[in-house]
């Protein structure tokens, strides 16, 4: 009989403590810096939905509604399904988004993330953002949802 211990897989990234150190307070930051943007983008769409509305005869300006949204959903999509894994406020503050499974993020599961984080956060009336605190992943209702975490790059 061998006393030789079965064979354990090396530590994976997402197990590292450090992996999460000042997850919270950045990811707020990010936050900030990201809707900052999709105000940013929201100038040169609110004056695209005015010419479509004088096209429409008043039908397109029914977009204005929606337009924050119609901005921002995109954004967030194809920035956390892009080969960073990360909004430009992420990549600012060294944060990324990792699937559980070691998958790559994709554009559907980036929609899926925002979508999610804005429902709720309309319900709760934000109070979601809590649950980081109680988590030991400092995971967000959405993360353990889609089966995600947000971490410092390695």
């Amino acid at each position: 009989m061998s006393n030789t211990a079965p064979f354990q897989p090396a530590a994976s990234w997402l197990d590292q403590p450090r992996a999460y150190s000042g997850v919270r307070t950045r990811r707020m930051m990010a936050f900030l810096v990201d809707y900052s943007i999709v105000l940013l983008l929201c100038i040169p769409a609110f004056f695209v939905v005015g010419l479509l509305g004088i096209v429409t005869f008043g039908l397109g300006w029914m977009l204005y509604a929606i337009l924050f949204p119609l901005v921002a959903l995109p954004y967030v999509s194809f920035t956390l399904g892009g080969s960073a894994q990360a909004t430009p406020g992420m990549r600012l503050f060294d944060l990324r988004l990792e699937r559980l499974d070691g998958e790559r993020v994709d554009i559907g599961m980036g929609a899926a993330h925002s979508i999610l984080f804005w429902v709720a956060g309309t319900l709760t009336s934000g109070f979601i953002v809590l649950l980081a605190l109680f988590t030991p992943r400092k995971q967000l209702l959405q993360d353990l949802l889609l089966g995600t975490v947000v971490v410092r790059r390695s």
